[in-house]
């Protein structure tokens, strides 16, 4: 499986490109904005667009999902269903973070933890981790030793737990429950910044040492 991360949004979202080099089908992980752009490199990558895949529903992560689904006709897998209110209120976050506005949607399969996704030949499997948000997930591919893991955990850094049905505590526990477990050797393309290693966070980040 091939990994393509495309920065969108003023936020500089790691939007991520997951490829199938097998059959040329590929996922779109949290479109947050710049359609544009997110197409532009699925035509130069030439693969067929065929779901997006969301990790939670804040308006950087989510907000060109609705128009990228009805655009295309495909599916949008994911968040978890506790993040429902947080894709009612994406054109309050729209207001009120200075982003274009963004179309509503109801994701045509909310994810829980173990379930598969499959993008091609590919499977990847998902952890829920709240704590930044209640419905975040992650994406594991357990073949190539990757993980998309949104704004859970970052180099040197966790995710923010101050917004609506944030917590901290719950935060840590998913880290170290659900992050931990996938192996040190792991690495992981978070939500915003550079991609780490789980054995790196493990070892090094101040906020889980």
């Amino acid at each position: 499986m091939k990994f393509t991360v495309i920065p969108v949004t003023p936020f500089a979202q790691n939007c991520t490109l997951l490829i199938c080099e097998e059959t040329g089908r590929a996922a779109v992980v949290d479109p947050g904005g710049d359609i544009e752009t997110i197409l532009h490199e699925v035509e130069a990558q030439g693969v067929t667009l065929e779901k997006i895949l969301i990790t939670h529903a804040h308006i950087d992560h989510a907000g060109a999902a609705g128009e990228l689904s009805r655009r295309l006709g495909i599916p949008i897998e994911g968040p978890h269903r506790e993040d429902k209110f947080w894709i009612d209120g994406l054109a309050d976050q729209a207001s009120m973070f200075g982003f274009p506005p963004a179309e509503l949607f109801e994701p045509t399969r909310w994810l829980d933890q173990g379930d598969l996704v499959q993008v091609g030949n590919q499977q990847l499997e998902v952890r829920h981790c709240p704590g930044h948000t209640p419905g975040h997930v992650v994406f594991y591919s357990p073949v190539e030793k990757i993980a998309l893991v949104g704004d859970v955990l970052f180099k040197g850094s966790i995710g923010r737990t101050d917004f609506p049905k944030g917590d901290h505590d719950t935060l840590l526990r998913s880290i170290r429950e659900q992050l931990w477990s996938m192996g040190d050797d792991v690495e992981f393309i978070p939500g915003h910044g550079p991609v780490s290693t789980i054995g790196h966070e493990r070892a090094t980040n101040p906020f889980l040492n």
